[in-house]
């Protein structure tokens, strides 16, 4: 069984539980953008507790799904994680700023890890790169 790049053989326990943190994290984030571009009220008054203005949510869902799509892009999917793992620490920082309790806070680190834990659990060329072994 070879991982999503192709690269080297994983087996397949590791791909598709790889694939299933991906695809949870995916979901998840594509829902978010989706109502980031839909700009429901509950969408807009969190925005606005969080102190940003409404003008802003259509271009960050615009931003977060197109992180999204390179993250799913298998040849480009290291790249995405790194632009979502920007995103997601704009996400802490919004939520520090406004002294948010743990859970909010933390909810975006919880992200970020299954999306790179899912990520390096399916990509080979990631594994490798993180080796500690020489």
């Amino acid at each position: 069984m070879y991982s999503d790049t192709q690269t080297a053989p994983v087996s397949k326990v590791m791909l598709w539980a790889g694939r299933t943190m991906s695809a949870i994290t995916s979901l998840f984030l594509l829902l978010d953008g989706l109502m980031k571009l839909l700009k429901p009220a509950p969408v807009v008054e969190a925005t606005a507790r969080m102190g940003y203005p409404e003008n802003l949510i259509l271009g960050l869902g615009i931003l977060l799904l197109t992180c999204l799509a390179v993250y799913l892009i298998p040849r480009t999917s290291i790249l995405g994680a790194i632009l979502l793992t920007g995103y997601l620490g704009g996400a802490v920082s919004a939520h520090v700023r406004v002294r948010d309790d743990m859970f909010p806070v933390l909810f975006p680190v919880i992200v970020g890890v299954l999306l790179w834990g899912g990520l390096f659990l399916r990509d080979a060329r990631l594994r490798a790169l993180l080796s500690l072994r020489s």
